[in-house]
């Protein structure tokens, strides 16, 4: 098994110095146009992130056994050494930029990720709003294992991308310059992507890159200031409504559905689907989500 570092772990000082560093920012210059802090919220977002370590680790139990009996199957092997790093890394934002994009476009996938887009707030705390069901994101990320990177430096590479999507959480922090902005995720491009206007809905998935968005037609620049929530804000700041509002939302939906069809559609078509009345002659029609 590969010896790597638990850069989550390590970079834990790291989050609580910046997030102490942006309070007090915003307290001494504060812009009126920002969303800012607001206690009852950033202590709901610390409350999702604490509440996903403890079942991000019980979801994992069966994950690692999947991929290491993947892992098993294949004859390939890619070994971890200072010129293949890079490469997991990037394989690994690829097809997390996929897995993203699905988690905005599939009901069932939003249910999961909307808990990380149901702060009216965009602040470091609101990195932290993780959700707490972190079992659909495993299916993506097969085709890594299968061409031989080891579970653990998958691992590895998952938890070095979220650790650098931290810091674009902020809007203490304006543009970056222009080949950063080109190339990486940056506070700007993700601003973009937690907005809830609709020309910014479902934009901007990459984690570490932005060159996926660019290349796939999903990158929008930030133009004007972005209102961060979702298209129809929940008013809890309860962890656990939080976590599995959406979940609630789907089950009231396949009770009050009037067929198998819709019963599909409202769990495997996009977060905004409605069927349309009969009379219309098509089966259905989607909205955007933020």
């Amino acid at each position: 098994m590969p010896n790597l570092p638990d850069v989550v772990l390590w970079s834990i000082p790291a989050f609580v110095l910046l997030t102490v560093i942006e309070v007090v920012s915003v307290r001494i210059h504060p812009d009126d146009d920002a969303a800012g802090y607001e206690a009852k919220d950033a202590a709901t977002s610390v409350g999702m992130g604490l509440g996903s370590l403890v079942f991000d680790f019980l979801w994992k139990i069966p994950i690692v056994a999947i991929y290491t009996a993947i892992y098993e199957l294949t004859p390939l092997r890619v070994p971890v050494l200072w010129w293949t790093v890079p490469l997991m890394l990037l394989g690994q934002d690829f097809f997390y930029y996929w897995s993203h994009r699905g988690h905005h476009v599939i009901r069932v996938l939003w249910a999961c990720h909307v808990v990380h887009h149901s702060s009216r707030k965009f602040n470091l705390t609101t990195a932290l709003r993780q959700p707490w069901t972190t079992w659909t994101v495993w299916p993506f990320y097969v085709p890594l294992i299968a061409v031989g990177v080891h579970p653990a430096a998958l691992a590895f590479c998952s938890s070095a991308n979220l650790v650098y999507q931290f810091w674009i959480h902020t809007e203490r922090i304006d543009k970056m310059p222009r080949w950063f902005e080109f190339v990486l995720n940056t506070p700007s491009h993700h601003r973009v992507h937690h907005a809830s206007q609709g020309g910014y809905l479902d934009r901007n998935f990459g984690g570490i890159l932005i060159v996926w968005d660019r290349l796939f037609g999903s990158f929008v620049a930030e133009t004007e200031r972005p209102v961060y929530g979702l298209t129809k804000n929940i008013a809890t700041y309860n962890p656990l409504r939080v976590a599995t509002h959406e979940y609630a939302a789907i089950a009231r939906d396949l009770k009050a559905a009037t067929g198998w069809r819709e019963r599909a559609g409202r769990v495997f078509r996009g977060p905004g689907w409605q069927p349309t009345p009969k009379s219309a002659g098509h089966q259905a029609v989607t909205e955007p989500v933020a």
